[in-house]
């Protein structure tokens, strides 16, 4: 019978025998729903998408500049002093009858009283709307590089996501490979306790074998632990609360961007938005110089004026004029031009930024893909090496059972496949991190 209860011990997946020690809660959480949460719920994702909105409020803002300025000003004021206006006789000339105008001195005296200026101005610019036109563009720009920051911040916590999940993944695997040896253990317990009872095992084989199986219970509290400590961390990206308990499914398929560079290349100039960034700052640096260009042409305005001194009884109530406003500077010293040259000088600086940012990229993917097969022909050893190590024991614990083998032969072959289970969990965890680093490289978001 011993060697039956052996044999289906070692051969139930792992999986299952995971689950039969806990009670699995019911949400089964898979890696793309988790990306989707995060993507959806996480606090710096919806941060940077208020930016976007930020951005396109303010290029309608820019927009509001090509239209007519209305400007009105009231002035309400007491002289601190009165105004007196002398018109002396004939100030004005002769009257046609031949008398002077005015013919006696006459004294105007403004009281000191509450008084009311109104100023009102409309300018529609004219010359100026090719500056507009361009600050209207560069707002577009500003814009764009906000839903980039977006794209960006987006696949930034999509790659964490993943490589959270992963993580989780990795100590699942840890701790179904250390629940499959506590089995293993409690049953040399029993067989080499009852060994012990009939005189064929010694005494310290049988505490040898419950030290290994305490050792093993240990191992498994601290992978509980960190498995808890690792749902709360992607609970946490996911903008939701840490508590929430789940299960995380198997790893998905490959695609087959894995197993192609050129089409990796492809699709990283596609999707990755540091690229569509750099063009980006490239076009907005030519239109700075391209407006500041601009500030050389005169400012001019049709324009129309307004002016009423409500309280002032000398002075007409109703003054106004329309016509052209002209404002220019014809000498600035040489800032104008100096300031155009900077300009010139950041254009080409975000030029070469763009080539080396295309440059990098490629550089990445084509690093990320090499490590990508490395590892996933690194897991393929470790998971034979693995298998190996499993059939080993298998067949020395049912030789242990018929009294054909030595218990430490048992044992050691137990601490090879240890060993390999810790040589393949390493493996797996490094495809798994080489995996989610390649399709962050090509700019995935989920």
């Amino acid at each position: 019978m011993y060697p039956f209860i052996i044999i289906v011990m070692l051969l139930v997946p792992a999986s299952a025998l995971g689950s039969e020690d806990q009670s699995s809660p019911e949400e089964v959480l898979t890696l793309e729903q988790a990306v989707a949460l995060a993507l959806e719920s996480n606090r710096l994702v919806k941060n940077a998408g208020l930016e976007v909105s930020k951005q396109e409020d303010s290029l309608m803002v820019a927009r509001t500049r090509r239209l007519p300025i209305f400007d009105v000003k009231v002035f309400g004021s007491i002289l601190l002093q009165p105004i007196d206006f002398t018109f002396k006789q004939g100030d004005f000339g002769t009257f046609p009858g031949g008398g002077p105008n005015p013919a006696t001195d006459v004294r105007v005296t403004t009281p000191r009283q509450f008084n009311t200026f109104a100023f009102i101005s409309v300018d529609q610019p004219l010359s100026q709307l090719y500056r507009i036109n361009l600050g209207i563009q560069s707002a577009k720009v500003s814009s764009q590089l906000a839903g980039e920051e977006l794209r960006l911040q987006r696949q930034s916590i999509a790659g964490q996501v993943k490589a959270a999940y992963f993580t989780v993944l990795q100590t699942q695997s840890a701790l179904e490979a250390v629940e499959q040896s506590i089995k293993l253990y409690h049953e040399l317990d029993r067989v080499t306790g009852d060994y012990v009872l009939q005189k064929v095992a010694l005494k310290s084989q049988g505490l040898e074998v419950k030290e290994r199986l305490a050792k093993a219970q240990y191992e498994s509290l601290k992978l509980h632990n960190a498995i808890r400590s690792q749902k709360e961390r992607l609970n946490q990206l996911l903008g939701r609360p840490i508590s929430t308990d789940f299960v995380v499914s198997p790893m998905p398929q490959m695609t087959v961007f894995e197993m192609d560079l050129a089409a990796a290349q492809a699709r990283a100039r596609e999707q990755r938005p540091e690229l569509r960034e750099a063009q980006l700052k490239r076009k907005q640096a030519e239109l700075d110089r391209r407006s500041k260009k601009a500030e050389f042409i005169p400012d001019i305005s049709l324009s129309y004026r307004y002016l009423s001194p409500f309280s002032v009884d000398v002075l007409p109530k109703n003054i106004s004029a329309a016509g052209l406003y002209l404002s220019w500077e014809p000498f600035d010293w040489g800032r104008k031009r100096r300031e155009l040259a900077t300009k010139r000088t950041a254009e080409q600086q975000a030029s070469n930024a763009a080539e080396e940012t295309e440059s990098q990229v490629l550089l990445d993917v084509n690093t990320r893909f090499r490590k990508l097969q490395e590892t996933r022909e690194a897991l393929h050893v470790n998971q034979l090496g693995q298998e190996t190590e499993r059939e080993k024991l298998l067949v020395l614990s049912n030789r242990y059972t018929a009294k054909a083998a030595l218990l430490s032969d048992v044992l050691q072959s137990e601490a090879n496949l240890a060993q390999a289970n810790h040589e393949y969990r390493e493996a797996l965890a490094s495809f798994w991190t080489a995996k989610a680093e390649f399709e962050k490289a090509l700019g995935e978001e989920r």
